[in-house]
């Protein structure tokens, strides 16, 4: 994990983004706490590279309220994650106190990322199931254990998920759940096919997981797996998969 001890700024990502023709990105939170929400948000008013912020907040706090108000002021706070897949509870999202907060976030107009291992996906779908007018995004593609080949109950979980149309899943996290540095992007096809077919091409997005990627793979060429293969599509289909989703889930003017 060397790789990622260090700091990864906007300035480093700007050129990135360019040279494969992107025009801007959205910046997810990866710590449990309230001044990395800050941090991005703040990040994002001095880069117009970062078109909005999926942000933290506690959930489960009963002052949920108060951080809502406060950071759903600013425009480029798009929605919310919590880093589910290192809670020792497997069902942490169905607790009481964590539902009750998620049952906030449709009146600030703002969405939640789903961070799982394909363990959770049962539980997403019985959460999925109770809040229809949430929009939900799938993140990774839920992790699944590509290195081993492995598909079931992935696919058949995923596909559950997926019957709800309020849920939408990000093509991204690929080059992590692999021999690290020695895949090659046709070993990702397969999970690419499964992931469209049960979503349809409107329901999903591309994504880096950088810098984390980079424990894998550089930016330009874990982007390219996803941009390369959205080339079977027609042009619309490939620049919704390519960008025009993620702005319709999120509500970017873009």
């Amino acid at each position: 994990m060397a790789v990622l001890r260090r700091d990864y700024l906007p300035e480093e990502l700007e050129p990135q983004l360019k040279a494969i023709q992107f025009d801007v990105t959205i910046a997810v939170q990866a710590r449990q706490m309230v001044e990395e929400t800050e941090r991005l948000l703040e990040l994002s008013d001095q880069h117009d590279c970062i078109k909005g912020v999926v942000g933290w907040v506690d959930l489960r706090s009963p002052k949920l309220r108060e951080p809502l108000e406060r950071y759903a002021k600013h425009p480029k706070l798009v929605g919310v994650r919590h880093v589910v897949h290192d809670e020792p509870d497997d069902h942490f999202m169905l607790r009481p106190e964590f539902r009750l907060g998620l049952a906030q976030l449709r009146e600030f107009g703002l969405t939640y990322d789903l961070l799982l291992f394909p363990k959770h996906l049962p539980v997403a779908v019985k959460l999925v199931e109770d809040f229809p007018e949430q929009p939900f995004v799938l993140d990774h593609i839920a992790k699944p254990r590509i290195g081993e080949k492995l598909f079931s109950p992935w696919r058949e979980d995923l596909e559950r998920l997926a019957n709800f149309p309020n849920v939408f899943c990000k093509l991204s996290g690929f080059v992590t759940e692999t021999h690290w540095q020695r895949w090659r992007p046709e070993g990702f096809h397969r999970y690419l096919d499964i992931v469209v077919a049960v979503f349809g091409p409107d329901r999903v997005m591309i994504g880096s997981d950088w810098p984390v990627c980079t424990l894998s793979g550089d930016y330009a060429s874990t982007l390219r797996i996803v941009i390369d293969y959205a080339q079977q599509f027609s042009a619309k289909v490939r620049d919704d998969i390519l960008g025009g989703n993620c702005a319709r889930f999120y509500g970017l003017d873009y």
